[in-house]
């Protein structure tokens, strides 16, 4: 499994299964010295680079959100948010092999097509989704977004791409009554092959039809079940989650998940606009694993009564995803730069291992089994 240290610019790479040690580390920005001097030589560059810094980075130049492999594992491929760009890195020497810059300003949540050839990125800033093919970087297709695109998903098939659109998530208009402040938000469905729209999907409208008016319609992470008929998605603000049907066009269930006594409830506090942040379900679409990111837990959730497990501690769990012999979840902690494994079957922890800086996406990955690091 990847791990993306998202302010320290590397990956850590751990065992998909079993004890989930750690096997080796990898620079992912090799050549942030070039990317550095290329930012402050453009006075508009610049102003957004800082701008991420002081937002979305909390702080921090994100230099890592998500990433994978090509299939034969000679390349990760990672999306940079402070470079504005996707970029592939040999994983026997560290060296960049090939860089995209998106359309904007900052890239951010990716993609990988079912046969691991096209990856997609979202260009946030540029309301883009960009197709690429994954060995050559080269751009295949694109499409048009609501406002600040976020999660994509292929279908299992690989006909169609879901990508929803978070909105604006970095100012402080959170109040119910400025939620016409954050944008067009909205999941768009294309055409995998064609790059068209195949269909516009409004939350708002499908949360006013459930009786809830009052929440955000930025979609955040999602799961899909196995057969792909239910969607379970969380949005900015709510500690918990939603289900629709996918034939039915509709919102069925609402799941409301504990708060930490010890989190604000200012929304104003959130993490970009999260609450919640991070989702995964195991492979026979029983379990959905959800990290509880302001409440500082993650828990295994029984699909069938949407009734939570153990609530398993954990410092801001930011991802949550399914290990490689889908036993476990596995969340990023990224206030504890840790990810830790949680057994599907009964909720309960099963290890911790140490990572880099502030860890959020954690991906499956390929490498060749004696990797333990670039040799370069």
């Amino acid at each position: 499994m990847l791990v993306g240290n998202n302010w320290e610019g590397t990956a850590d790479v751990i065992r998909s299964r079993g004890d989930f040690a750690k096997l080796g580390r990898i620079n992912l920005v090799p050549d942030k010295n070039d990317r550095l001097r290329e930012i402050y030589l453009n006075p508009v560059r610049l102003a957004f680079f800082l701008g991420i810094r002081q937002t979305v980075g909390e702080g921090h130049d994100q230099f890592v959100d998500d990433l994978y492999t090509t299939p034969d594992g000679s390349a990760i491929v990672v999306s940079r948010p402070s470079f504005a760009d996707v970029a592939s890195i040999d994983t026997a020497t560290g060296a960049l092999r090939w860089r995209f810059p998106v359309s904007g300003f900052r890239s951010d949540h990716m993609a990988v097509s079912p046969d691991g050839e096209r990856v997609a990125v979202s260009a946030s800033t540029g309301n883009t989704v960009h197709v690429l093919n994954i060995r050559t970087g080269q751009q295949v297709g694109s499409f048009k977004t609501g406002d600040k695109p976020h999660e994509n998903v292929f279908t299992r098939d690989g006909k169609y791409l879901w990508n929803m659109s978070i909105g604006e998530v970095n100012n402080d208009f959170d109040a119910p009554w400025q939620d016409f402040l954050k944008g067009d938000r909205k999941i768009t469905i294309a055409d995998a092959a064609t790059f068209r729209q195949v269909k516009v999907i409004d939350i708002r409208q499908r949360l006013d039809a459930f009786g809830r008016k009052d929440f955000s319609d930025a979609v955040r992470p999602v799961a899909f079940t196995p057969d792909e008929s239910k969607l379970y998605f969380q949005v900015s603000f709510f500690n918990g989650f939603f289900e629709y049907d996918v034939a039915a066009d509709r919102i069925t269930r609402e799941k409301v998940l504990p708060k930490n006594a010890g989190t604000s409830d200012d929304r104003t506090t959130f993490v970009n606009d999260s609450r919640h942040h991070g989702m995964s379900m195991n492979p026979q679409g029983t379990k959905l694993c959800v990290a509880g990111t302001m409440d500082d837990y993650a828990t295994v959730v029984d699909r069938s009564t949407l009734r939570e497990g153990p609530l398993v501690r954990a410092a801001k769990p930011y991802w949550a995803t399914v290990s490689g012999d889908g036993r476990a979840c596995v969340i990023s902690e990224s206030g504890a730069d840790q990810v830790t494994a949680i057994d599907f079957a009964t909720g309960q922890k099963i290890t911790s291992v140490p990572v880099g800086d502030h860890p959020q996406r954690v991906r499956v990955a390929r490498l060749p089994a004696d990797w333990t690091g670039p040799t370069g």
